[in-house]
């Protein structure tokens, strides 16, 4: 399975995150923050296949570690999570370095099936935006 990075400041979402990916097979490293992340990603020379990251983190937010470990391992998958819509937005014009936000609180499934895409390089299915005809 797939080697996974996953940064993210709080203790239970973390753990959450963590034994499900285990669980599902993947090798999943923890991180309690982002700067911490970006120096284990440096120790390893980006070799993992997803970085996993929470938006808002004290030291070294999520977007901040994406802007880093995107320069330094551009093929690196990146796949956001945030509870705040002011830090989703945030993500915008970033489209390019990551593959996608999932908002909190996400269910099991959710998550997964959001891992999974994000590893099998599926593109993000956007919202519809039918507009109706008068």
């Amino acid at each position: 399975m797939a080697r996974i990075l996953v940064a993210e400041d709080d203790d239970n979402v973390r753990a959450f995150v963590t034994r499900a990916l285990a669980h599902m097979g993947h090798e999943v490293t923890e991180a309690e923050d982002g700067g911490i992340a970006a120096e284990i990603c440096a120790e390893r020379n980006g070799a993992f296949d997803l970085l996993l990251s929470d938006i808002k983190m004290p030291v070294m937010d999520g977007i901040a570690l994406a802007l880093n470990v995107a320069a330094a391992y551009p093929d690196l998958t990146i796949l956001l999570m945030t509870g705040f819509a002011d830090q989703r937005e945030r993500t915008h014009g970033l489209e390019t370095l990551i593959y996608d936000v999932v908002p909190k609180p996400f269910s099991l499934d959710v998550l997964l099936g959001k891992v999974a895409d994000a590893l099998s390089g599926k593109p993000i299915e956007l919202p519809s935006l039918a507009k109706s005809v008068n």
